[in-house]
């Protein structure tokens, strides 16, 4: 009852026809609007689903691990990207964790990628529609404008990765998917602008 709440607070429910129950409370959107509108929220929601699911049903180790011999701290300064666990899971969710191209099922091949970069897109950063579920192969090809995809969502094969596919494996997972559709969201469709952002982003590439 009480997702079912939060539920009556999301747009893009409502935009599906989906209305959720009528009895939210001043709390419910006082969490629901904290949760939408911090980063560092996200980020602490997902330590605790970690901690509270995915440990509990984490596989266990079949023995104990070797010792580990090597040094064992160090000192560096990085950024962190907050949300990045959150991206993964509703991405993957809305495509029914399965590469929306390939079809594969194999959680630790798969990858959420963003439509438009984490780095050069902070407002979409964790958006669902800037979320593709693909397999590392075409993930990568992806990010690296080597491939896009047209306005019905069908793959595009650019002129760069074209010319290196003669035959064999490589070059049938790529061309024996061209013109494929990917598979339909089950819950947020996905942003065709930022889509024709990355098409335009692969054309500039010299595709």
């Amino acid at each position: 009852m009480k997702l079912n709440n939060f539920t009556s607070l999301d747009p893009e429910e409502q935009k599906r026809g989906i209305k959720g129950l009528v009895g939210a409370s001043a709390l419910d959107r006082k969490v629901w609007n904290e949760f939408r509108g911090s980063a560092d929220t996200v980020e602490e929601s997902e330590a605790l689903w970690e901690l509270r699911v995915d440990k509990e049903f984490a596989p266990q180790p079949a023995r104990e691990p070797a010792p580990f011999l090597g040094v064992t701290e160090a000192t560096a300064a990085r950024k962190i990207r907050l949300g990045q666990r959150y991206f993964r899971r509703v991405v993957l969710a809305n495509f029914n964790h399965r590469c929306a191209l390939t079809g594969i099922s194999q959680p630790d091949l798969l990858t959420a990628s963003h439509i438009s970069p984490w780095s050069e897109d902070a407002p979409n950063r964790v958006e669902v529609a800037n979320g593709l579920c693909l397999n590392r192969l075409h993930d990568a090809a992806f990010d690296r404008k080597l491939i896009t995809f047209d306005d019905e969502l069908r793959l595009v094969v650019g002129r760069r990765i074209r010319e290196a596919l003669t035959s064999g494996a490589l070059a049938d997972g790529f061309l024996s998917y061209e013109g494929k559709r990917l598979a339909e969201p089950v819950r947020r469709p996905l942003s065709l602008e930022l889509v024709r952002n990355h098409r335009k982003a692969f054309m500039d590439a010299g595709n």
